[in-house]
């Protein structure tokens, strides 16, 4: 038993500052001040420790020698009464956070990061495939209750036919994961984590992951195609052209608005938060793109080029519609880029890099990224005047379309 020397009047009339021992590591700490409080003096591991015990307002000394003497028993138990003190606590934050559940976290998550992210198509992603693909499997379950056997359930049924999504999903619950970790309300291995854990249990990406190719017209038969889209009607039918002769993407073509065109410099400027890799590009206008912004232009309602019904934007499926409408449920819209790139590979010798650069696709080579400065604008201006004419009236079989080199 420690040797107790402080008795209650002892504590009461206590006034200099400093420190007075009761025995047995427990001190009753005076400040400057005038305030008092207990403090628990230990070595650990040859390490000295001081532990706050409470004011003397809140701790009368029977209690702060309550205190002292759990936290011996702990010291023979071979336990860091510090330590053992912040375990408790972070149980009783889980304890109060208990019922906070993983779409409640996923939600705060979202909330705290989507002002970094710049696009908000990215934080639409984000919340879609939680709630698609997760929040059906333990979104209303607590946070701490979420373990591999969960994760598993959400992500084995993508795993094998939707191995670039699957991955996405898995990649967003542990980011939820490690944040609530962070806040104190979870403890343990993140379950979702993939580098030594989740890489035991699923096959890798790269192995079960087959490219799905999106159905492409035949570059020969673009023309045709193009002629017998003139003749339909419709803002969708404009687009899909306008989409087409820009080898832009469906959400930057219906998005489009008119203070991101310049129509004397027959430019458009896409900014970076609509395109997919957030980086703005700059998109050089055939003559006939700006008679199509023209006839546009005439039935202007709004800031959208392309504008929907009510001047709401265009659904994704407008241009679809106009492909059903046509009897083309072979080709997709995605894919009229691939025929572009096949067309700009095999018929003319414009150089791979200026290809690239006119379907915005970011550079894989950080060498080459480092030393390229500017984004090949003119010299792409000559490739997309050159595909609107083969748009127009394909070149005779065997042609190659030439590269003038102006820089």
């Amino acid at each position: 038993m420690a040797s107790e020397k402080l008795t209650t009047n002892k504590v009461a009339r206590a006034r200099a500052p400093g420190m007075i021992g009761d025995g047995g590591g427990l001190w009753l700490r005076i400040s400057a001040g005038g305030s008092k409080g207990w403090i628990f003096r230990f070595m650990i591991a040859r390490r000295s420790r001081e532990m706050g015990l409470g004011s003397l307002e809140h701790t009368t000394l029977d209690e702060a020698r309550e205190f002292a003497r759990e936290c011996r028993k702990l010291l023979r138990q071979g336990s860091d009464p510090i330590e053992a003190r912040r375990g408790q606590r972070a149980v009783l934050q889980l304890e109060a956070h208990g019922r906070l559940t993983f779409e409640q976290c996923a939600e705060r998550y979202l909330a705290a990061h989507q002002a970094g992210w710049g696009s908000s198509k990215h934080a639409h992603d984000w919340a879609q495939t939680l709630k698609t693909f997760v929040f059906p499997v333990f979104g209303a379950l607590p946070v701490q209750a979420i373990d591999v056997a969960l994760v598993m359930k959400a992500l084995e049924p993508i795993w094998q036919t939707k191995s670039e999504t699957a991955n996405r999903v898995r990649g967003r619950i542990e980011a939820v994961l490690d944040w609530a970790t962070a806040r104190g309300y979870r403890q343990g291995e993140n379950p979702a984590r993939w580098r030594g854990h989740l890489e035991n249990l699923l096959p890798k990406k790269s192995r079960v992951h087959r490219v799905k190719h999106h159905a492409a017209l035949p570059f020969v038969e673009i023309a045709a195609f193009i002629a017998e889209l003139r003749r339909q009607e419709g803002v969708g039918a404009r687009v899909l052209e306008f989409a087409i002769l820009t080898a832009t993407r469906t959400g930057e073509a219906i998005g489009a608005t008119w203070d991101e065109v310049d129509l004397a410099e027959k430019h458009w400027t896409i900014p970076g938060e609509r395109m997919k890799g957030e980086v703005t590009h700059r998109v050089p206008l055939s003559d006939r793109a700006i008679e199509i912004l023209g006839e546009m232009l005439g039935l202007q309602e709004g800031e959208l080029v392309f504008p929907g019904s009510r001047r709401r934007p265009l659904s994704h499926s407008a241009m679809l519609r106009v492909l059903r409408a046509m009897g083309r449920r072979d080709v997709t819209v995605h894919g009229f880029r691939s025929t572009f790139r096949d067309w700009a590979s095999e018929c003319t010798n414009f150089p791979r890099e200026v290809c690239e650069a006119a379907m915005a696709h970011a550079i894989d080579s950080k060498v080459e990224a480092a030393y390229r400065r500017g984004d090949l604008f003119n010299k792409r201006r000559q490739l997309m005047a050159a595909w609107a004419r083969y748009c127009a009236a394909p070149a005779i079989t065997g042609e190659v379309i030439g590269f003038l080199g102006v820089s």
